[in-house]
């Protein structure tokens, strides 16, 4: 995939298995109060926007290359860090 296409991919499989966590905590009673949780959720919203913006800008100025050598340099990073933390 190129870049924009990889990226709105990956944003609509975390839309998706947000929703799907959502209803499954809703079903089990964890989101007993939603009303409480929302000023939280809202607040943490806020990095998450900056981060999203930050990020973007960043794509625009990169390579396709380069895009592809830090997305799966993250990816490995993020594939090692939950192997170690499987063994703990």
């Amino acid at each position: 995939l190129e870049k924009e296409d990889l990226i709105q991919a990956l944003g609509r499989s975390f839309t998706v298995s947000t929703a799907a966590l959502a209803i499954g905590l809703f079903r089990t009673g964890a989101l007993a109060s939603p009303a409480a949780q929302l000023t939280g959720s809202i607040l943490a919203l806020l990095p998450a926007l900056a981060g999203m913006f930050i990020g973007k800008a960043l794509r625009q100025a990169m390579g396709v290359e380069t895009f592809r050598k830090v997305f799966f340099v993250g990816l490995l990073t993020l594939g090692v860090y939950l192997v170690l933390e499987a063994l703990r």
